[in-house]
């Protein structure tokens, strides 16, 4: 007796999720939930300077209200084969080994150290061992003919317009032979996220702009991961933001516009992203790396 499958199953079926991998997710999702609420319930839980708390609030209020039920969501997805869920799930999970490096790097000792830094090894080891086994050839041939201008403008505005606040800051601490300011507010040695975004999320999303317009396959595959990743950490800026306020910190306003924008086109990309895995019919010849013009 035959069935016939619907065209979502038949469109959406294409990766497996091996068990290690799901471990270290589950495993996620557990410390990260526990590690989020002693954060934002313990009174007093944190040692950092004011200025550094607030956005520590921050963080903890999005990774457990949106982070981990999106992790949860895509990882049962990406486990019955959907390969935008995998998408997603690889996002969000570099999304979370982000902001777990930033926690065991930046913030004061506290109980919870030993979790940041587990929590910063299993995503690592997600994240690595995850996109390694993306099939960014079968994610390409899916995407089909689906118009791709959109996701390079904006990778590159975000790198673009991240590192120019970013640098604005540094460059006349480094002239000058002073402190950057975001630095004399935390009382940390090092601003540890321009660091990474400087030297890794930035890079990323030039390199990932640059494969797609070129029409590489890999391109395909990191634009994916770095739209939910990009999109999450627009989310958590603001949700920073918020407590910053609330802290009666002082606020820059253009910095809220332009997370505000960057996150709302974000999600609007992430959508289009996915549907468009999802609508694609499922490819019927494997092709090598594919090469064009943008559209």
């Amino acid at each position: 007796m035959s069935t016939v499958e619907s065209p979502a199953s038949q469109s959406d079926t294409a990766v497996s999720v091996p068990r290690p991998y799901v471990v270290a997710s589950a495993l996620t999702l557990v410390l990260a939930a526990a590690a989020t609420l002693v954060g934002l319930f313990v009174p007093d839980f944190y040692r950092d300077a004011p200025a550094l708390v607030a956005q520590v609030y921050g963080q903890d209020a999005l990774t457990l209200v949106v982070a981990l039920p999106v992790l949860a969501g895509s990882l049962s997805l990406a486990r019955r084969g959907s390969q935008s869920g995998y998408v997603v799930w690889l996002g969000v999970t570099g999304y979370l080994l982000y902001t777990y490096a930033s926690y065991a790097f930046m913030t004061a000792f506290n109980e919870l150290y030993l979790v940041y830094v587990a929590l910063f090894a299993l995503t690592l080891f997600t994240f690595v061992g995850g996109l390694l086994r993306l099939d960014t050839v079968t994610l390409r041939e899916r995407m089909g003919d689906h118009p791709v201008r959109a996701y390079v403008v904006f990778q590159m505005v975000v790198a673009v317009v991240v590192g120019g606040l970013w640098l604005s800051e540094i460059l006349p601490a480094t002239v000058g032979g002073t402190v950057p300011v975001s630095i004399r507010e935390m009382g940390v040695p090092v601003n540890v996220i321009h660091t990474l975004d400087l030297a890794v999320f930035l890079p990323g999303l030039v390199l990932s702009a640059y494969w797609l317009w070129r029409g590489d396959t890999r391109g395909y595959a990191l634009t994916g991961v770095l739209l939910v990743k990009a999109t999450t950490l627009g989310l958590a800026v603001l949700s920073m933001i918020v407590f910053m306020a609330r802290d009666g910190q002082a606020i820059v306003l253009p910095q809220v516009a332009i997370f505000a924008a960057f996150s709302l086109a974000g999600l609007v990309l992430v959508g289009r992203f996915v549907t468009a895995i999802r609508r694609a019919p499922t490819p019927t010849t494997r092709t090598t790396q594919t090469s064009g013009e943008i559209r």
